[in-house]
């Protein structure tokens, strides 16, 4: 059974709520957490997208992906929300 949009948002207003209720050092350790946490929610939309893909073509998708954000940051191209949720990238 999947999460309701409702949970999932509620879910996330909750740690919004936390979040801002840290200190600047505990915000800076959480970073670790925050960024594993991002990968997983990345798994997730790319198990989606790859039904077929198993835990090592899921790992090599997101670390391609990854790559591409540093390369994109580095030349500062810069992507816009819907970009960034459909998978959908500026052409080279």
């Amino acid at each position: 059974m999947k999460p309701t949009k409702e949970l999932i948002d509620d879910t996330f207003r909750q740690k919004v709520l936390r979040a801002r209720q840290l200190t600047p050092d505990e915000r800076f350790r959480a970073g670790p957490e925050l960024f594993r946490m991002a990968c997983e929610w990345a798994k997730w939309g790319i198990r989606d997208q790859h039904p077929d893909a198993d835990e090592a073509e899921v790992s090599a998708i997101l670390k391609q992906r990854l790559a591409l954000r540093r390369r994109l940051e580095s030349i500062r191209v810069p992507l816009s929300v819907d970009q960034r949720s459909e998978g959908t990238l500026p052409p080279e």
